[in-house]
């Protein structure tokens, strides 16, 4: 498994350009979970269907990549009304007062896994800023054969605890410790910018005839 997934990441290198780039995280494919336990019985989860945010990365050397994130809270969902109600309530995440989440990288690491890395950064939610480590799997590098450009992907999961940022209400009865993951696709910023004027000003000419 390891040898194939070493080939699989230096074919991808060996067709896609080795240097830096700006990729933005496109939003229609970059989205998350978040998984917690309710009383050891049940393991809940909720979705969070945008992820914004841009990745400075190069292939050849992925430990000089960087990543900043913002989640908006009010695409957070678990599917449960009444559950999001208080999610969204200053009881939890507040949306009135914090409606986004953020995450600033400012570390990478190679793990000796060729599509493994470990990503550090900041995570600020609620107001409070900690560190957190994200286990990063590099998923594919090469072209989004769709809009003919450069992409990557990735998947990203860490554990977290939810008292460290102020949300520690029902602990132990709902556990502390939850797991996040997250996917995300990016594409090449400005020919995915290029591709967003075009399709908003092909909709506005068939919207006018």
């Amino acid at each position: 498994m390891i040898r194939r997934s070493a080939f699989a990441l230096a074919l991808a290198l060996a067709t896609c350009p080795l240097w830096a780039m700006t990729y933005t995280l496109e939003p229609n494919h970059s989205m998350g979970t978040v998984r917690w336990g309710h009383l050891d019985f049940a393991y809940p989860t909720a979705q969070f269907t945008r992820v914004e945010g841009t990745l400075e990365f190069d292939p050849a050397e992925p430990t000089k990549a960087s990543v900043m994130v913002t989640i908006p809270l009010a695409y957070l969902s678990s599917g449960i009304p009444d559950l999001d109600e208080d999610l969204r309530s200053p009881a939890f995440f507040d949306l009135a007062r914090f409606p986004h989440a953020t995450f600033k990288s400012t570390r990478v690491e190679t793990i000796g896994m060729a599509n493994q890395l470990k990503v550090t950064g900041n995570l600020t939610v609620r107001g409070v800023t900690r560190p957190v480590t994200l286990d990063v799997t590099i998923n594919k590098i090469g072209e989004n054969p769709r809009l003919k450009l450069p992409a990557v992907g990735f998947e990203a999961m860490a554990r977290l605890k939810r008292s460290d940022f102020g949300l520690g209400k029902f602990v132990p009865q709902v556990s502390d410790e939850v797991t996040l993951h997250i996917t995300t696709q990016a594409d090449e910023v400005k020919g995915y910018a290029a591709y967003l004027k075009k399709d908003a000003e092909e909709e506005a000419a068939a919207k006018a005839k």
